[in-house]
């Protein structure tokens, strides 16, 4: 199985015998870079599991994840930490931006804690909100900053740098329906420029945005698709 991202009969039980849960069974996955993959199930059916594993936040009971061909079990504590300081970037939903940072400190942070100068790691920044369309906020704090604009930062904070896997995990959640759908043409345009990208949602207006839906029940890959194209969507509402 290739690409940026593999999953390899992935399997995640919290706790021990009679006590114990499976929030994900066998999953087997591939992102390619350039693609951009939907993850759609119920509530508790393993889409926020699949993340953390992706990205190094939790570790598999069996299996295997690789990022960029690397097996994440096999690396130490610190060899984690900078898999996700330097090649994944995540978006949440409640965005998890420092308030007493600015927009732009925000964003040149996890570079900073890279050990990337401050000086590279502003202009860097500066890159990133551009790309967002959010360059001359880049002085104001988050909460001088509206929701949608929040999440700009949030994703602007995400693929800073050379990061090459991005994550979101219900990313237009807290957004109207015209802000959501910015967002999510941003993760979009962001796969085309040749990032992997996985993005948990409950709205099937969003998955459109993605090459691929895969639906989760029960911790189970059940069921994986072409997402409709969002000119298709547009035009059914229409009628």
């Amino acid at each position: 199985m290739s690409g940026y991202l593999t999953f390899e009969r992935v399997t995640r039980v919290h706790g021990q015998g009679a006590a114990s849960v499976t929030a994900l069974r066998a999953a087997s996955l591939s992102v390619a870079r350039g693609e951009l993959v939907a993850v759609m199930g119920p509530s508790g059916s393993g889409k926020s599991t699949l993340l953390t594993l992706a990205g190094g936040l939790d570790r598999p009971t069996e299996g295997t994840v690789r990022v960029d061909g690397v097996d994440l079990r096999s690396l130490t504590r610190s060899g984690l930490a900078e898999v996700r300081r330097t090649k994944v970037g995540y978006v949440f939903q409640g965005f998890n931006l420092i308030p007493s940072l600015t927009a732009a400190e925000n964003v040149a942070l996890p570079l900073e804690l890279d050990g990337l100068g401050g000086r590279e790691s502003r202009r860097l920044a500066q890159e990133a909100l551009a790309e967002v369309g959010l360059v001359d906020e880049a002085a104001r704090f988050p909460d001088d900053l509206s929701g949608g604009q929040q999440q700009r930062v949030a994703i602007a904070r995400g693929v800073v740098g050379d990061r090459r896997l991005l994550l979101a995990d219900e990313p237009t959640g807290a957004l109207d329906s015209q802000t959501g759908e910015d967002v999510m043409r941003l993760i979009r345009e962001r796969c085309d420029a040749g990032a992997a990208g996985m993005v948990v949602t409950h709205d099937a207006r969003h998955a459109a945005w993605a090459d691929r839906v895969l639906f989760i029940r029960d911790g189970m890959v059940v069921d994986e698709s072409a997402s409709e194209p969002v000119d298709v969507l547009l035009a059914g509402d229409a009628r």
